[in-house]
């Protein structure tokens, strides 16, 4: 038998019990050419709350009694495919909140060991996120040497690549988090110049202290009233890599906009949205760079790994209690040793 994570009723505000179901159902035989894949790691991101909403975004929401979309890390159980055989880690790309995935063998990326490298970095620094603070940062934040770079969410799986490939750009990087422990991480084990804890200090207080010269780039995971302290001290001609807004996912109404939009004009800042899968092109070449800094020893990432599949939907609301340090998986099966 098979299971399933299925979406019953479109949230209205959090997550609660109900919203989604788990179902099984049978396993049916593999047709020619594919393989089957048994979940070890479903990736929780922000953007599962917006595909389970109504609301026009990049991607159509799940319907309702549809599988819940996601994706994550599997292990071949099964293969009529040439190219596979059982054992394979594979990365199971736009998919599903399932235990078995049933997937195309043409197309399927098939993961590789690499020395000292272990599987979890496919999920952060060489997985999407990684993806995404690299070609955000490096594409529309443009980080030149010297430069300021403040980074929201900064203890996330995003924002924590963030900062440390501004810092390898030579950059000032300054993180805005939400505990004294992330923040003792963030300069500590990853390299910040300074961390703002949100919850304890006055943003906007803190911000003056450590940007002096003003901030060249915000990359912006959070949105909010931490948005508008970091657009009041932009400098000309910054760029903001506008990444998430994850204090509005949950609102149950109209969100506002940013309280001094004004200062994007007159600053002449570039904003610019964007979402990871405009990069899919390019991916071979942000895994290779980001895979060399990560040998290097030059980048540091943690996981924070739930176990058990039906914790799924209720380990969500990690991500916007601020609770989860670097990437948020959820182990679906043990990992190959």
């Amino acid at each position: 038998m098979n299971k399933t994570w299925v979406l019953r009723h479109r949230p209205v505000g959090e997550i609660k019990e109900g919203d989604l179901e788990l179902v099984e159902t049978p396993l049916v035989p593999l047709e020619e050419g594919q393989v089957r894949a048994k979940t070890v790691y479903l990736s929780l991101d922000p953007t599962n709350r917006i595909w389970m909403s109504d609301m026009d975004a990049y991607l159509p929401p799940v319907g309702i009694g549809d599988p819940m979309r996601g994706g994550g890390l599997a292990m071949v159980v099964e293969s009529r495919h040439e190219g596979f055989q059982q054992g394979d880690i594979v990365n199971t790309g736009l998919g599903i909140w399932t235990l078995y995935a049933t997937l195309q063998g043409d197309g399927l990326a098939k993961l590789p060991r690499l020395p000292g490298v272990p599987l979890t970095a496919f999920m952060g620094p060489l997985g999407a996120t990684g993806m995404t603070a690299y070609f955000g940062l490096m594409d529309i934040g443009k980080p030149q040497p010297g430069e300021t770079v403040v980074v929201s969410a900064a203890a996330g799986a995003v924002g924590s690549m963030v900062g440390q490939i501004a810092k390898i750009q030579g950059c000032r990087v300054v993180g805005i988090a939400g505990s004294e422990d992330k923040c003792r991480w963030l300069t500590e084990v990853a390299g910040f110049d300074a961390a703002i804890n949100y919850k304890a200090e006055d943003v906007g207080a803190a911000l003056d202290r450590h940007c002096p010269n003003g901030i060249d780039i915000n990359f912006e995971n959070v949105g909010g009233t931490i948005m508008d302290e970091v657009i009041a001290r932009l400098n000309d001609f910054s760029r903001m890599p506008l990444c998430g807004m994850i204090s509005t996912y949950n609102a149950t109404g109209p969100v506002p906009g940013p309280a001094n939009f004004a200062n994007f004009l007159m600053r002449r800042t570039l904003v610019k949205g964007f979402i990871v899968i405009d990069y899919f092109p390019r991916f071979p070449e942000g895994i290779q760079q980001m895979a060399q800094w990560l040998m290097e020893g030059k980048l540091k990432f943690e996981t924070d790994i739930v176990k058990g599949f039906e914790n799924a939907p209720a380990s969500l609301s990690r991500l916007f209690e601020g609770k989860n340090l670097g990437k948020l998986v959820v182990e679906v099966s043990p990992p190959p040793q």
